[in-house]
């Protein structure tokens, strides 16, 4: 498929894919978007002092990238486990701005984060490692028990195999007691759906151009 970048309102870059007419992040601010769904709402929310942190779609690398800040500044041991079907070459993820966005001293870790070797743990720093999966999630692969989930498919409208019953009871399945699921995505049946596989689900605000997005945990 056709990759085409894009700036966001917040000045950092989104991909846009024409032939689903889609992006990988809000067209309101890829940055903000990232930091308020699954570091404010997700990553921060948690209280698991090393937590497991399972990523539902690498994409440009952008919620990995914030993740490993944040594990940098709090001192806290992260193990970050991604899935990626379709990973973006080289020549598409060096021309991303985060780093030049966030500090140009990101620029080493966010080409340690798309360099990882798939399928194998990497250690990033002593704070955070990397485990990139190279795998389709309709496909239920392996997985570990995770403490934070960041459901970041594409929309429903767009991908609606990833946003099945089948799909978040296997993700509940793979949640610790206590652990968290957030996602951009606040519609109505999605709401739903998480709530009949067993996740306790609230709706809370949205980043900057979205009223809503949901939260589900897992009770003990």
């Amino acid at each position: 498929m056709t990759h085409i970048l894009q700036q966001t309102l917040d000045g950092s870059h989104t991909i846009y894919i024409p032939e689903m007419d889609e992006h990988y992040h809000s067209t309101n601010g890829a940055v903000q978007e990232a930091r308020h769904i699954y570091i404010s709402k997700a990553y921060n929310f948690s209280q698991v002092p090393q937590p497991v942190v399972f990523e539902v779609g690498f994409g440009t690398g952008l919620n990995t990238l914030l993740t490993a800040l944040e594990a940098e500044r709090l001192q806290r041991k992260t193990l970050y486990v991604t899935i990626e079907k379709y990973p973006l070459e080289k020549n598409e993820w060096t021309q991303l701005n985060y780093p030049q966005l966030l500090g140009i001293e990101c620029e080493k870790l966010f080409e340690s984060l798309h360099s990882a070797e798939w399928n194998k743990s990497v250690a990033i720093s002593p704070y955070f490692t990397v485990h990139k999966i190279h795998a389709d999630l309709s496909q239920f692969p392996h997985i570990p028990m995770a403490d934070v989930i960041y459901f970041d498919a594409f929309a429903p409208n767009k991908q609606a195999s990833m946003w099945t019953a089948e799909i978040f009871s296997y993700l509940y399945f793979h949640t610790n007691p206590n652990g968290v699921l957030t996602t951009y995505c606040a519609k109505g049946d999605v709401r739903r759906a998480l709530q009949a596989v067993g996740y306790q689900v609230e709706r809370t605000d949205g980043p900057p151009g979205k009223r809503e997005m949901l939260r589900g945990i897992k009770l003990a």
